[in-house]
């Protein structure tokens, strides 16, 4: 199947149990439909995690720091990425320690987090390179850890033609793979050819809108075929427990981590307001 027939919504889950919510809430009142959405499917979206005037805000900081740092991004030809943002930029720093977003993420998770990493992500306009299906957890040196998850925060509009993604809904429970090629259309179906026969379900975004995603829910990101860049900020957290690999990695690269060390302390924050009261959940125990 290619990525034109990715369809845009999927019969078998319906309005009752589809993985979103229409009108903004509050961290404070997370619905349990949409935390349960999260744990049968591996994804779910939150409309309006940022109001419009911090939206305004934090895009003018993101487009500011990618000004001037655009000759550092990497990736190439399928998206433009700068990682730890939040330890250079005052205005970033704030979005990726939101504690709105810490909460959401704790709630979902049901064990307390630290942040992994934040990344901003840029499809350029006229782009018709897509991210092709994959898993996010194969790719980081993590042990001991009981769950992670992405916050993709949306910091324009981002309709299917501007490159939203697409989910492979229950493939959080799918562990064990080798990381995924990102240009490689067929790579993780390779692997699990089984996959290539799931529903597809493709989330459009408002600015402000996040998705938040398992590390393990394969996805994608449509090509952006528009005249404006699609602009992202992604927060991921870990279980609060988690260790070190010895697994390469540009984030740990540097840091001289024995492995088995605990990703803790300065580089990994608590984020703020988070309440360690969270209730312990299924998601608490390790995937097998």
């Amino acid at each position: 199947m290619t990525n034109s027939q990715i369809s845009q919504s999927s019969p078998e889950i319906g309005p009752q149990s589809s993985p979103e919510i229409g009108a903004r809430i509050s961290d404070r009142d997370l619905p349990d439909h949409l935390v349960a959405a999260y744990r049968e499917h591996g994804f779910v979206r939150v409309r309006g995690v940022l109001d419009p005037e911090e939206v305004e805000r934090f895009r003018a900081g993101a487009e500011a720091f990618l000004a001037a740092h655009r000759a550092e991004s990497i990736g190439g030809e399928v998206f433009r990425q700068l990682v730890n943002v939040w330890r250079r930029d005052p205005v970033v720093r704030e979005l990726t320690l939101h504690p709105r977003l810490a909460r959401i993420a704790e709630r979902l998770a049901g064990v307390p987090l630290r942040i992994w990493h934040d990344h901003m992500l840029v499809k350029e306009p006229h782009s018709d390179t897509p991210t092709e299906f994959h898993q996010d957890q194969p790719y980081w040196p993590h042990t001991g850890g009981r769950h992670a998850l992405s916050a993709w925060i949306a910091l324009v509009d981002v309709p299917p033609e501007r490159g939203c993604m697409t989910f492979l809904p229950g493939t959080q429970h799918l562990t064990g793979l080798r990381p995924q090629d990102l240009r490689d259309e067929e790579d993780l179906f390779r692997l699990d050819p089984s996959l290539r026969w799931l529903p597809r379900v493709t989330v459009p975004l408002r600015a402000g809108d996040c998705t938040f995603h398992h590390s393990f829910t394969g996805h994608m990101a449509l090509p952006n075929r528009t005249d404006l860049a699609r602009l992202a900020h992604v927060v991921i957290y870990m279980d609060a427990e988690t260790a070190y690999s010895g697994a390469p990695h540009p984030v740990t690269d540097p840091l001289g981590l024995a492995p088995g060390a605990r990703l803790d302390g300065p580089e990994f924050p608590v984020p703020r307001g988070v309440r360690r009261s969270a209730r312990p959940s299924r998601w608490g125990r390790r995937p097998r």
